[in-house]
């Protein structure tokens, strides 16, 4: 049994358990994982969606929201035009959600049968047929300058949502929005395309409310002594917009000396609503400082914030710090200031207040959630940062109000219990029968269940979406095994460093599911491709770090089209170029620096027999979602002795149905297709060094704990 383990230290271990509470076992496994900085454990620590970056953040929102409201003052015809795939189909339905809401007259386009991916001419121009006058592309649009500049031309205003990597030029849009365009602003570049249109969409719910491009101020006094020892008062004040911040000052006053002319404060004050903590201090304290001549009016946040949560009616502002949750997360000890804890509160204050006017919008917020979380999972997004927001959010949502219109007719079809999904759940049984209808050329199917609010049209198209799925699990197996020799001979053609298989016979909908396949075959970047009509149309799946975009950017002007993500690409060439494509992909690829391969199993931590307790479902669950940049956790448990063993199954390979006696706990184990080791070396009373991860069993309602063991080394 081979395994490594990263050391860890106990001054690396300690501050964690400090400052957050934990013990050490999950302090320790924080630490191997490299999540050490507080703003990163806060996604691990926290579920709560207000923890989600604030949508204002990308530079472009703004106006993408203005021209919206435009289109909604001017009665314009709207176009969403999203992507066939998962993402696609959920950021289309989320937008059309809100867009029909305020009265829009909006429709829909997604790429159907071979159409390629990404706004096409034709779809301008039947737009312009149509008078239209504005598109709004969802998970696509970031390259496709030349057809948002024909737009343009043709009087048609575009919106730009993507999240794919951006080419040299992108398009001269109203707005372009993507988290991975260099001067976005957004501090998180890894969300999904359904991601970045709720953030659009959360904004437009936003400008609802009257703190739309307010210009507010945050200001508090604070008294103390200057390095020189000398009594003074320093004054921070806030500038917020639409719930970000975008400028900070600080001025330090001494009593008797310091004018306020003298200060910066006169022209940063002018205009604002300037909300203070407890008003009669801080304008007793501004007389004290300016005199009574100088009025401001200022308005008391500690009152407003009362009316939600009264324990904070009798809290100072130096308190404030001490029981704010997001001051716990902040990195720097300094950081840990009133000004931050008063900004936290207020956006909280205005988004409850936006809640209480608003009654639907947690539950709108909720529905959006849940087609996010599939989203994050079906393209694959790291489950990090807010991510892990939106897919336990995604998560709850469906385990406490039930799957929403279109998703719960497919959950039944499927035979899913939304009491107990879980993220793999949805990643081996939901997301593929929605991305089914978009690799068969029919992705207005997926679509038209989740927003139709028809319920027997809802199942009769859930009905076709799971025949469909039926159809491309065929297509992938027949792929597989037509190109399976080619493979092997393509793989050492390009010296093992890169796998391209090529058959006019595979259906275009499955050549990325194939390059996947191929991909963990062999553990090399791979590229699945077929033809239709003379055109050329591949998938690529890359690993190893070799980022496929820029793979396919090395091509030159070779494409007619390609983009994609670091992991996931898509290209198109005439048929004419497939025998320099081949060359091309030999010569790049002879470049590559493959990472080393994970031979070893990298554990989390090695646990002694008396830590194997079902508490140890409290760590599983705190790392869940797994998924991309989070893998399963992983343990070692030495010298564990067999209290039970039976073999189990009703054909062939059958299991290993195991108890481990922990001392206090007897702990059940899964051994996957090991029944043929039962009575062999594998016994009751054997003792056996287990690498193991823990997953919950559920049965009749009840969840217990058991491992699933990865590797058994008998030791006696």
């Amino acid at each position: 049994m081979t395994y490594t383990k990263t050391p860890v230290t106990l001054a690396e271990v300690t501050p964690l358990c400090q400052k957050f509470g934990m013990d050490q076992l999950l302090a320790s496994i924080f630490v191997r994982r490299g999540i050490t900085k507080s703003e990163d454990l806060l996604y691990y620590m926290e579920d709560d969606i207000r923890f989600e970056h604030n949508p204002f953040l990308f530079n472009g929102m703004e106006d993408a929201v203005d021209r919206i409201l435009s289109a909604v003052e001017e009665g314009e015809k709207v176009l969403i035009f999203g992507d066939r795939d998962v993402d696609g189909i959920t950021s289309t339905a989320i937008l059309f959600y809100q867009l029909k809401a305020m009265g829009l007259d909006v429709s829909w386009r997604l790429p159907l049968a071979e159409e390629a991916y990404g706004l096409s001419m034709e779809a301008v121009d039947d737009f312009a047929r149509e008078n239209g006058t504005l598109i709004i592309t969802v998970d696509c649009g970031i390259s496709n300058a030349p057809e948002v500049e024909h737009a343009a031309e043709l009087g048609i205003d575009v919106i730009v949502t993507d999240h794919h990597n951006p080419p040299e030029v992108t398009p001269d849009a109203v707005a372009v929005i993507d988290p991975k365009c260099s001067d976005s602003g957004y501090p998180f570049d890894g969300i999904s395309g359904a991601a970045v249109t709720y953030k659009l969409v959360s904004a437009l719910r936003f400008s609802s409310s009257d703190f739309y491009k307010s210009e507010i101020c945050l200001l508090d006094i604070q008294e103390g002594v200057d390095d020189g020892g000398k009594e003074c008062c320093y004054i921070t004040c806030t500038k917020i917009r639409n719930l970000t911040r975008y400028r900070e000052i600080t001025e330090k006053i001494i009593p008797g000396v310091t004018a306020i002319s003298e200060t910066r404060l006169p022209s940063f004050l002018s205009g604002q609503y300037i909300y203070v903590w407890d008003n009669k201090r801080i304008t007793t304290l501004f007389h004290q400082l300016f005199g009574n001549g100088i009025e401001i009016g200022f308005m008391d946040l500690r009152e407003e914030v009362k009316q939600f949560w009264p324990a904070f009616a009798g809290k100072n502002a130096k308190d404030l710090p001490a029981v704010s949750k997001s001051a716990k997360y902040a990195d720097d000890e300094n950081q840990q200031s009133v000004s931050d804890s008063l900004f936290n509160l207020f956006c909280t204050y205005v988004n409850a207040l936006s809640s209480r006017k608003n009654k639907n919008l947690d539950s709108l917020r909720e529905r959006d959630l849940q087609l996010v979380g599939i989203a994050a999972l079906a393209d694959i997004m790291p489950m990090k940062n807010e991510n892990r927001l939106f897919v336990n959010s995604c998560l709850k949502s469906i385990k406490n109000r039930g799957p929403i219109p279109g998703l719960a007719e497919l959950f039944r079809r499927l035979s899913l219990d939304f009491n107990y999904v879980t993220s793999k759940d949805l990643g081996w049984t939901v997301i593929p029968a929605l991305n089914a209808s978009g690799r068969m050329g029919q992705s207005n199917l997926s679509l038209e269940v989740l927003i139709s609010e028809d319920p027997k049209e809802r199942d009769d198209l859930a009905s076709k979406i799971i025949d469909l799925n039926e159809m491309r699990k065929n297509l992938v197996n027949e792929a597989a095994i037509k190109t399976s020799a080619q493979a092997k001979e393509n793989l050492e053609a390009m010296n093992g460093k890169i796998c391209i298989v090529m058959n006019e016979e595979i259906h275009k909908g499955v050549t990325g599911i194939l390059a996947n396949k191929i991909m963990n075959t062999y553990n090399v970047p791979s590229l699945a491709i077929t033809e239709t009509d003379g055109i050329y149309a591949g998938s690529m799946r890359s690993c190893r770090g070799i980022v496929a975009t820029d793979f396919l950017k090395d091509f030159g002007d070779f494409f007619i089209a390609f983009g994609g993500h670091n992991a996931a690409a898509g290209f198109s060439f005439t048929k004419d170029k497939l025998p320099a494509f081949m060359e091309k992909a030999k010569e790049l690829s002879s470049a590559f620096v493959l990472s080393e391969q994970n031979a070893d199993n990298i554990i989390d931590a090695e646990i002694p027999a008396e830590y194997i307790t079902p508490d140890l479902l409290k760590i599983i669950e705190l790392f869940e979602p797994y998924g991309n940049e989070n893998d399963e956790l992983l343990f070692v448990s030495k010298d564990l002795p067999v209290c039970d063993a039976m073999v189990v199954g009703k054909k062939e390979p059958f299991h290993l149905k195991l108890t481990f006696d922990c001392g206090k706990y007897k702990f059940p184990a899964m051994f996957w297709s090991q029944g043929d080791r039962y009575n062999k070396d594998i016994k009751i009373g054997t003792r056996a060094d287990v690498l193991f991860s823990v997953n919950k069993n559920i049965y009749n309602g009840n969840i217990t704990p058991q491992m699933i063991l990865k590797d058994l080394e008998v030791k006696n």
